[in-house]
């Protein structure tokens, strides 16, 4: 049972109740009392969509809290530093935060087989680092699948000390401008390497750095039929996610895929992180990116 402390609140609603029950006596009418049900939120996370910035505006007034963007379209975009500063200044001006950055590495750039390009991908991760610390950023994804492709017959266990190897030189520089980095679990029809999300803790686990943690994709996990529980299992090192339906990489809303299961999973670990749609082709993209973030919302306040 409840107790009521002696307190104003308590004496105000003794007070009523007396109120209303003399009125009651006399037959007098007296005010309904509505006990209100609850009608929060529910659950609520950081939603974003993965667009180029042109489109910030837009998914602020969608609903969204940040955007997503490519290393290679904002930060070492191909028309070179000049474009980089046209970037930035456009930030600066719409003030409307970019969470995140996917596609590290382009796919010639190889972390393991043969070929591997350490120096090359050190390089180039510092700039990104440093130009993410400039732009307010917090993560910058290290999923890059065809990057990592083991190659056919090349030792696999001698690839993964290839890229933990890799890994373990990138921290200092994710320390040093504070900005995460976050490995990304790719579904099997992308990369042959870090499949679920327990392979890429392996990665975490090896290298053991505050600023390299763990990146959940929903659509990755559905693609490997990965449970829900998985996240559960790795929940503390989860600091971003990412979603999409998993047929055809369409925003939540197209094919009407339920996502609350693994919506509650990110519950149960406490996640408050953010959220972000990332798909690569929409039929509207307008429509389409409002329609995700609203069944979004809707399946979050469901779980």
């Amino acid at each position: 049972m409840t107790k009521l402390i002696n307190s104003p609140s308590r004496r105000n609603f003794l007070k009523t109740s007396t109120g209303i029950i003399t009125g009651l006596a006399a037959g007098l009418a007296v005010p309904e009392i509505v006990f209100a049900k609850n009608t929060g939120p529910g659950y609520a996370l950081q939603l974003g969509v993965f667009a180029p910035y042109d489109k910030a505006d837009y998914l602020r007034e969608s609903g969204c809290t940040y955007i997503e963007e490519s290393v290679g379209n904002f930060l070492i975009p191909k028309d070179g530093d000049a474009q980089y500063a046209k970037n930035l200044k456009q930030l600066h001006e719409e003030k409307f935060p970019i969470k995140s950055y996917v596609i590290l590495l382009p796919g010639s750039l190889k972390t393991l087989g043969p070929d591997a390009n350490h120096q090359a991908i050190l390089e180039r991760t510092d700039l990104v680092l440093k130009r993410a610390k400039e732009c307010g950023s917090q993560y910058v994804v290290f999923g890059s699948g065809a990057s990592r492709i083991i190659p056919e017959g090349f030792d696999r266990e001698k690839a993964k000390a290839q890229h933990i190897e890799l890994t373990k030189k990138m921290a200092p520089l994710a320390e040093k401008y504070g900005v995460t980095i976050a490995v990304e679990p790719l579904n099997r029809g992308e990369t042959n390497f870090i499949n679920s999300l327990a392979e890429g803790v392996e990665i975490i686990d090896a290298v053991k750095s505050p600023r390299v943690k763990l990146l959940c994709d929903i659509f990755h996990m559905l693609k490997e039929d990965e449970s829900p529980d998985e996240i559960v299992k790795f929940g503390k090192h989860i600091v971003h996610c990412h979603i999409a339906e998993k047929e055809n990489r369409t925003p939540p809303g197209v094919k009407g895929d339920d996502f609350r299961p693994y919506l509650s999973s990110l519950k149960k670990i406490g996640y408050k992180g953010g959220l972000s749609i990332e798909c690569f082709v929409y039929t509207d993209f307008d429509k389409e990116a409002r329609r995700g973030v609203e069944v979004l919302k809707q399946q979050l306040s469901e779980v």
